[in-house]
This record gives structure tokens, sequence and C-alpha cells, in this order.
């Protein structure tokens, strides 16, 4: 009996469960906005604006003090159309369904997937928290646990944290960890796959991913003794002024640095956390003959008199800045995460007109396009296989990077 034709249909629903399947990072975060951009024909930089859960301070007495609504507001926009490129012939079409996905849809699918979790990687750039030591292989349970302590800190919530490796930061601790308190299970496991996997420390599942990326540090004189130039005294700031730098020395997007004096609060309690806050820098700043008039970071500058406190002081003038890792260098920014930290959305595009066929499938919040033509001259059927995504740190002090 003769094998049926592959329709466009059943071609692009196993085109999504791959697609699905073989993310990483992207798979653990939050997609809980996909229906607002479900809707025909979502247009490239559609954006939605997302409400934050409000803060207030807690007041003792008998007497009501009424406060006002502290609301803030963060944006996730599809902006972004990734897509990739597939041809096959008739004959191809008579395969059976799981031999066509094995020989022609997995191996470019899989690439889209990598693409799409590598591009949203890149949230590392807007968490300000971090642990571990650049230039080192994260090995320890110490590392892992610290991710803990920064989430903790900053009353994230204890469900729900993912962690997401490169191949060596796996490597490391599996082989760190091997053994050490770990049920027969457990062990049993990483073994035989060598990752770490599921319930390990607390974590629902530490993932490897070679979709990891790196940064690479600002440039800057390892002899330069940062200073920040200037007290900064205004609530909700959310750049200040630095000096001691050499040149036109940068401060790089997602470059992390602490100001001595300047500790992490609660945000429940509003009380120091002990630790340093950390910042990240948010733009590009680059110094007049080593003075930086205005580096742009991340989180907005609140002490403890404001409900959104995230600072226990003010920047003092002249206070000592270190910046994390050595100047011009790039390090691996694996990803620590509570899994709303992170919010991935995807949008509907439009099935053209004029075309030999197209088809659009969702599942699990993830909407992929497959258009196909025709080539009669050389019987072969060149197909694009499309999806309109976006991605955005809503809640950054859910998620820390693990340095390697």
């Amino acid at each position: 009996m003769s094998n049926s034709l592959l329709t466009i249909d059943m071609i692009t629903r196993k085109a999504l469960a791959i697609f699905e399947n073989e993310l990483v990072l992207t798979r653990n975060v939050n997609r809980a906005y996909d229906d607002s951009f479900a809707v025909e024909g979502a247009k490239i930089g559609s954006t939605l604006r997302i409400r934050l859960p409000d803060r207030a301070l807690v007041t003792s007495g008998a007497a009501l003090q009424v406060q006002d609504d502290n609301e803030q507001y963060t944006t996730l926009a599809v902006s972004n159309q990734a897509h990739i490129g597939v041809n096959f012939t008739s004959a191809e079409l008579t395969m059976q369904l799981d031999d066509f996905a094995d020989r022609v849809l997995k191996p470019r699918i899989s690439q889209l997937a990598a693409y799409v979790d590598n591009d949203v990687a890149n949230a590392y750039k807007a968490i300000y928290q971090s642990v571990g030591t650049p230039g080192t292989v994260p090995g320890t349970s110490a590392v892992l646990l610290a991710g803990h302590q920064k989430l903790n800190e900053q009353a994230a919530p204890q469900s729900n944290r993912y962690a997401t490796v490169n191949p060596a930061a796996n490597a490391g601790l599996v082989e760190g960890l091997k053994g050490l308190f770990n049920p027969v299970s457990t062990i049993s496991r990483q073994f035989k796959t060598g990752m770490m996997g599921e319930g390990v420390l607390g974590y629902d599942e530490i993932n490897m991913s070679q979709s990891i990326v790196t940064h690479t540090t600002g440039s800057r004189s390892a002899t330069d003794t940062i200073l920040v130039n200037g007290a900064v005294t205004t609530q909700g700031a959310t750049s200040l002024a630095i000096d001691g730098g050499t040149g036109s020395a940068t401060f790089a997007v997602g470059d992390v640095f602490t100001i001595a004096g300047v500790f992490s609060v609660n945000p429940q309690t509003r009380q120091s956390t002990g630790s340093l806050q950390q910042f990240t820098v948010t733009a590009l700043a680059t110094a007049s003959s080593g003075a930086w008039s205005s580096v742009s970071v991340s989180p907005a500058m609140y002490t403890p008199t404001s409900a959104l406190a995230t600072i226990s002081a003010f920047p003092a003038d002249n206070a000592v800045v270190t910046v994390l890792g050595a100047a011009s260098t790039a390090y691996p920014q694996n990803l620590i995460y509570q899994k709303d930290a992170i919010t991935f959305a995807t949008a509907d595009l439009l099935l053209p007109q004029g075309v030999d066929m197209a088809s659009r499938q969702v599942h699990n919040g993830i909407s992929l396009r497959v258009v196909r033509q025709y080539d009669i001259n050389n019987d072969r059927m060149p197909c694009r296989i499309d999806v309109l995504y976006g991605y955005s740190t809503i809640r950054p002090q859910g998620a820390a990077r693990m340095w390697g």
C-alpha cells in the first residue's frame, strides 16, 4: 500500500512539536502573555504594557496613613522574526511522517530553536544579580546555593526555579557534585547522562544549553581606581557620574559593579541583606578624559524610606566602584532564574496569499508558521518556517547570572 502524501498541516504540527521540544532556556520561562498577542497577523514591534506588583510601606499605630499607588510598568515587544528554510522533493512527501521529521525537519528546526534560545539568553543584560567568579568554571554546590541566596534575599518565589548552564559549567557541576549527599537515583542519573537533571539543590531543573551567551566587559585600565563622582540624592535615580578611569574607557551594556557602602535590601522588609547591591549597566558609556558624566544602571536607586526600596543608602561621593571581571574579557553568562523573571511570547504571522500552501499551528502558547512554494522546473518545494517572538526580563530581581 502506497504512503499518503504529507499535508502542510501535518508538517507544521510536527515542526512545532520538534521546535518546542528542542528549546532549553525558553522552555522554562513565563509564557503567560502569549494570548495577548494571539491575534491574526500581528506586526513586528507589537508591544504589550505589563503592570508590575504594587509595593507600599507598612505603618504602625491606629491612625490610617493612605498611600498612593506605586505603579510600575514594563513592556514586552514582539519584535523578532526568525525563520529557517528547507527544500524538499515531492518524493520526500511520500515518506512516513516520523521519517520525514528525522531526515528533513529536525536538523533545521533544532537550529531555529537554538537561535531563539541564544537570543533569549541575552536577557542576562537586564539581570543585575550574579554569583560565581568571573573566569572560573562553576564546580561546587556553593555557587548554586549562592544563586538561591540571591533570589531569597529578593523574596522570589521558592517554586519553579531553574538553572541553564553552558557545557563547561555542566561538566564542572556534575563532576563537583557527584556523590555529594545526593540520593542514589540522582547519582545514577548523572552518571548515565552526564547532566545535572531535575530536583537538584532546590532547582526544578538544571539544564545544559549550547546557546548560553558570553559577555565582553568594557575597557578600562587594571590600575584605575574608579569612584562615584558626586553623591546620588534622588529617589528612583537610574544613572550616576563616575570618574577615576583612563582616557575613553567604556562601560559595556551588561557590565556589573558594586559601590562601597551600598547594600541590597529585602523588598518586603526593606532591611539590608548584608550583600552589596550589584548594578548592571543598561547603556554603553564612554569616558571623556577618564570620567563618565552619566552611567545608566539598573535597578533604580530607592532607599528604605521608599516603598520601592532597592538599596540601603545612596552612593556617596568618592565611594569606590568595583567592576566584576577583568577589562575587555569575555565570560559565559549562565542563568539562574525563577520562571516569572523572564517572559517569552509569540504572535501569529499572516498566512500569505498566492503561495502553494501555508499553515499556522499553535501549541502551549507557541505559534509557528510554515509557507511552501513549488518549483516546477526541479520538482522541489522550497519552504520557510517562521516564528515571531519577543522576550523581556520583567522581574530581574528573580534571576541571577552565574559567571563562568
